[in-house]
């Protein structure tokens, strides 16, 4: 099983779950594993903010080395031919940033489940428990690409570029610093000569919006830049908007990992 798209819906999921090759991963982030925890069938939890996340960092879901990723994706079972599809309970979050991160490091079979279990409920798909499984060790390897990455150096950089887009995916609210910011102590304010667009413009309902929608929506921000760097609070929602400009056919796409925690941290 291969498929050339960034999105399946849970209809093909459902079709296509006992092919041979495909991984679904559950990518809820914040989430513990009990005994009272559901899944879709099958699905193994893609743990961001302990296993997939450089824990000792200075700030929160940071991109892991390399090595720790491609460790922690062996343990998952994941192989260098399997087809990923990756989901979240709130039905596209966190979902994106497992896609986003595997595709940094070198891996382009993956694909979110547009809607996520929100929607395979919706369609009354069954769920499961979760249970202790012995999952045969996968022989993944990583392949760093660093350009879909930035850091705080290289966003200074991109904020004084013309040809840069910079899109913060947060809440016109905080975008605009008429509320705080959640993080406890971290100052309002946006990155010089962003623009905002709230990741929550680009759904319809849980579903993420058609390819002509989202176009309208970006093509009244992208002019004549030929790069577009996502921000966000950590990192998270950043890549629903990349996840979108994608859908979109858009190249030349970067996430700021450390995105507003980190800028509004370091910045004077």
């Amino acid at each position: 099983m291969s498929f050339n798209k960034s999105l399946v819906s849970v209809e093909w999921l459902y079709a296509n779950k006992e092919a041979e090759n495909v991984v679904i991963l559950d990518a809820t982030i914040n989430k513990a594993i009990d005994s009272n925890s559901t899944r879709i069938p099958n699905a193994r939890f893609f743990d961001i903010k302990y296993k997939f996340s450089d824990t000792s960092a200075r700030f929160p879901s940071t991109l892991p080395s390399i090595e720790q990723f491609e460790k922690e994706a062996k343990i998952l079972g994941i192989n260098n031919d399997s087809f990923i599809v990756v989901y979240d309970d709130k039905g596209i979050y966190s979902s994106a940033r497992a896609w986003w991160v595997f595709k940094t490091f070198g891996f382009n079979n993956v694909a979110v489940l547009d809607g996520g279990l929100p929607e395979w409920k919706q369609h009354g798909f069954s769920i499961e428990p979760y249970k202790k499984e012995h999952l045969a060790k996968g022989n993944f390897k990583a392949v760093f690409r660093p350009e879909l990455m930035t850091n705080f150096i290289g966003i200074n950089q991109f904020s004084k570029d013309s040809k840069t887009l910079i899109l913060d995916a947060r809440s016109e609210a905080r975008f605009k610093c008429l509320i705080d910011e959640p993080r406890q102590g971290l100052r309002r304010g946006s990155i010089p000569n962003s623009k905002n667009l709230p990741y929550t413009e680009l759904f319809n309902g849980n579903i993420l919006k058609s390819k002509d929608q989202l176009l309208k929506i970006f093509d009244k921000l992208v002019g004549e830049t030929t790069t577009m760097v996502f921000s966000c609070g950590s990192g998270i929602t950043a890549c629903i908007l990349a996840l979108g400009a994608t859908q979109c056919g858009f190249n030349n796409l970067v996430v700021y990992d450390g995105s507003w925690t980190e800028y509004g941290t370091l910045i004077n």
